[in-house]
């Protein structure tokens, strides 16, 4: 089964974008995420409606954070994203005639709620300044530095 790690790979991106000082292009950001530039353009773009990133034309220019970090949760950023499907699993028939595979549908669909409620809510409760600040904890412990060349800890 394949996962979705859109969330955090934009997740990624933005935490090294808190650590650089001035825009960031989407080429670099790109090579950080081993993805193409295309790609960064199209999330950046979805993040810079809701206010999160800006972008900066011309020469020197690139992506910005446009936010508080504080203020700034792990959902805001999911819900920006489009709200992508949390889980694999599904039921096999979405409307089913067979009253043992309704039972087996009302039951999973209220686990699927239930689960989704809590990943929401934890989500809801985590900012990006939290991340942040559990990178620069890792950091700290490691007695490394941020190399702004290669965007890494090292």
């Amino acid at each position: 089964m394949r996962r979705d790690s859109k969330l955090s790979g934009v997740l990624h991106v933005l935490l090294h974008m808190a650590e650089i000082e001035g825009p960031v292009t989407s080429e670099f950001l790109a090579g950080v995420m081993q993805t193409n530039p295309v790609v960064i353009r199209r999330i950046m773009a979805g993040l810079r409606e809701r206010g999160y990133v800006r972008s900066e034309k011309g020469h020197g220019g690139g992506w910005r954070i446009a936010c508080d970090l504080q203020a700034v949760t792990l959902r805001d950023i999911y819900e920006a994203l489009g709200a992508p499907e949390i889980f694999a699993m599904g039921n096999r028939s979405e409307a089913p005639g067979c009253l043992v595979e309704q039972a087996v549908n009302a039951a999973m669909d209220e686990s699927f709620r239930e689960a989704e409620a809590l990943l929401m809510a934890q989500l809801g409760r985590i900012t990006l300044a939290a991340l942040s600040a559990d990178f620069h904890a890792r950091l700290a412990a490691r007695g490394g530095d941020f190399n702004l060349e290669t965007a890494h800890a090292v």
